[in-house]
């Protein structure tokens, strides 16, 4: 075999068309072989003699794509100091695009032995372990272009490759679960139909499947385990694990781009898969330890600041440059459109506390490529001071968590919420007004894939996660939530009645406020886990998304399918608020008349359910549940894209958040003349030819529902 000397950069395998160059980093290691894996369970030995700042590297002609191979790092054990090389273990390459097989879990892929800790393990991994994969960078993406969707027109949908797919009836089965069904047009018919923009998918970076789980016979359904930052997981792929997944993932993208939609994907850059000191051997650890993780004062044990094991070390140039490395991949080669960072405070911590003007920060700040896509904080971590909603840099949108918790209080009626309901309203201005981010940067939700779905939220004032084998333990036990009065499953209709509407009282809200709205899948058609608010190991019916039957059947059943209704009131919510800009503005609202426009009236104005101005004492009263909120559409501050000034029609949004029927008056002096569009008190919801109201007219809002008044511009 041939082997030339290569270059140190870039990183990991990359072919050129007449063979492969090889390059890894280890400041530990002594020396490090590349290992040539063949079919019949043989392997290739090539040392890489090459070292330029300690990136190991050769080029070896006719390596092409599919071969699999791995590292072995010789160098020091020596736990205490932190160093944990061990030449018996198979090591994936950190910058692999493609990852094969899976891990057949057992003692050998460990470095210690289970009865003795202590004591170096030199079993041989490779019969048990995934193996890193050459793939072909090359790819016909046509006219393939970024929708670069602007923030105010951006609908998010956070949905699971498997769980979204693996059980909608018009894909064929082979294809269920795959990157292969998010470009079928079934499920793009969906997404388009329903209005959203952008597809935010759960981790589909390589992860590892737990040793614990397997043993239970469960399964890291979620993915927030990953192992190769540059691959796709190679078991979403429908045709092959040898790089075919590479070329899956990509058709996906270029067909959702055709649709106009934009594919943001959530990552996990805080941690490996490789847990604490107890954890396996599968890449980091054996090739540099010391580089890529938070060691504690006493080097054989991990800062855990993400409650998975280990944390990875922010301050290392090393780590920055893979993370970096990864983001710009993702976006030039693959083409996504931005990324959801999980547990974010944790890239935050350069040293122990939070740090928002840390390291990662700053390289994010300035790079051409990801500073222009979508980058969105899930803004907390486990560690002290973790809680950082708000705190993000100017660039930064954030998981509005405090968005999701007052929607939740006020319409499961706590008391004292009316004041932070407003505010949460109208783009949380208290967050993210101070340092020059404007109401974009809250991503609103109200359910994610993290706690109940909304059917759940409805129907459950406990968690039921007893089939995770924890002795339902495990999950948020402060849900927020409100049964309706009876816990579970029920056929009482007064109790579905209600629940219904609660759910379109969340679904509305969430459509209604200024921001960036987030659905999570299968909540438009009202999906259930069965109370279960920690399904991340429930790869399963438990959290797969029941699809409703397709359309075409008998319009009377179809018109009575709670899914169906369900499905039908968030798409008219979601394109009600497509289609005006009054729901969608770049800037906070004045609370007072615009310069430069006709009106006369403020750009937005409270009222209490009598008709009369809010006063200070109207939102601290205790019982306060219920207000009226005016939206002028004729005093937009923001210009269009030419300088334009954009006028939208009013509206006026009645909130009844009270257990009993409430009469609101409409307000006399800010129009004489409305059409009711929305009630939620109605099982569709929507009244696209809803009855006149007159200023002064008196509406009777049903308990737990909102209304929406429309006047033309």
């Amino acid at each position: 075999m041939q082997v030339w000397p290569g270059q140190a950069y870039p990183l990991g395998a990359t072919y050129d068309g007449a063979g492969t160059n090889f390059a890894v980093f280890s400041e530990t290691a002594e020396r490090i072989e590349l290992c040539l894996l063949h079919d019949d369970g043989s392997e290739t030995a090539v040392d890489l003699h090459e070292t330029d700042a300690f990136v190991r590297h050769a080029y070896l002609p006719g390596i092409m794509p599919g071969q699999r191979y791995g590292f072995r790092a010789h160098g020091p054990y020596e736990p205490e100091r932190g160093h944990r090389c061990n030449s018996a273990k198979l090591l994936l390459d950190p910058y692999a695009r493609a990852v094969g097989g899976q891990i057949d879990w057992g003692e050998a892929v460990y470095g210690y032995h289970f009865e003795r800790p202590e004591k170096r393990n030199d079993m041989d991994s490779a019969p048990h372990m995934m193996s890193s994969v050459v793939v072909n960078p090359y790819f016909d993406w046509g006219d393939d272009r970024p929708p670069r969707t602007d923030y105010h027109r951006t609908v998010i949908y956070e949905a699971h490759v498997k769980g979204l797919t693996m059980l909608h009836p018009e894909l064929p089965e082979e294809l269920r679960g795959t990157y292969a069904a998010l470009a079928h047009p079934a499920v793009i018919d969906h997404l388009t139909k329903l209005g959203v923009t952008a597809l935010e998918l759960m981790p589909v970076h390589q992860f590892v499947q737990d040793h614990r789980l397997v043993d239970s016979s469960l399964a890291n359904y979620w993915g927030y385990n990953t192992i190769g930052f540059f691959a796709p997981h190679n078991a979403y792929a429908s045709w092959g694990d040898r790089g075919q997944q590479v070329l899956e993932f990509k058709s996906a993208v270029r067909a959702l781009h055709a649709a106009g939609i934009e594919v943001i994907l959530d990552v996990v850059y805080n941690h490996t898969a490789e847990g604490n000191h107890l954890g396996p051997t599968l890449s980091f650890r054996g090739l540099d330890n010391v580089s890529y993780y938070r060691l504690t004062d006493d080097p054989r044990y991990y800062m855990d600041t993400t409650g998975t094991g280990n944390s990875l070390l922010m301050r290392s140039p090393h780590v920055l440059q893979l993370i970096m490395d990864s983001l710009r991949y993702w976006v030039t080669e693959m083409r996504v459109d931005g990324f959801r960072f999980d547990l974010a405070a944790t890239l935050a911590r350069q040293f122990h506390e939070v740090d928002r003007l840390s390291s990662f920060f700053d390289l994010v700040q300035q790079d051409p490529v990801v500073s222009q896509v979508k980058l969105i904080a899930e803004p907390w971590d486990v560690g002290e001071g973790g809680y950082q909603v708000g705190n993000f840099p100017p660039l930064w949108t954030e998981w509005n968590g405090k968005f999701r918790d007052t929607v939740r209080d006020m319409w499961r009626g706590e008391p004292r919420t009316l004041a932070e309901f407003g505010s949460r309203l109208t783009g949380s201005s208290d967050l993210y007004q101070g340092d020059g981010r404007r109401p974009l940067a809250s991503v609103n939700f109200v359910t994610c894939h993290d706690g109940f779905t909304l059917h759940d939220l409805v129907s459950y004032n406990e968690k039921h996660n007893e089939a995770n084998g924890e002795d339902n333990q495990d999950g948020e036990s402060h849900n927020r939530s409100w049964n309706c009065g009876v816990e579970g499953e029920t056929d009482d209709p007064e109790v579905l009645t209600l629940r219904e509407r609660q759910m379109r009282n969340f679904i509305a809200t969430l459509m209604l406020s200024q921001g960036v709205p987030m659905l999570s899948h299968g909540d438009e058609f009202a999906r259930t886990q069965g109370g279960n608010n920690n399904a991340y190991c429930q790869d399963n019916e438990i959290s797969w998304v029941r699809w409703p039957a397709p359309r075409g059947g008998d319009s009377g059943a179809e018109e009575a399918d709670p899914a169906r209704r369900m499905f039908d009131f968030t798409r008219a919510m979601v394109w009600l608020r497509r289609d005006h800009a009054v729901f969608r503005r770049r800037r906070f609202f004045h609370g007072r008349p615009m310069q430069g426009t006709h009106d006369e009236l403020s750009d937005i104005s409270w009222f209490t359910p009598e008709g009369e101005d809010m006063v200070q004492r109207d939102w601290q009263a205790d019982q306060a549940k219920s207000l009226t909120v005016f939206l002028n559409g004729s005093a937009i501050s923001e210009p269009g894209p030419r300088g334009e000034a954009i006028t939208d029609d009013s509206f006026l949004l009645m909130f009844n958040a009270h257990d009993e029927p409430m009469e609101f008056t409409v307000p006399v002096d800010h129009g004489r003349q409305w059409q009711l569009i929305v009630d939620t008190a109605r099982p569709e919801g929507v009244e696209p030819d809803g009855p006149k109201v007159q200023g002064g007219d008196r509406l009777t809002l049903t308990d737990r529902s909102l209304t929406v008044l429309q006047r033309p511009a």
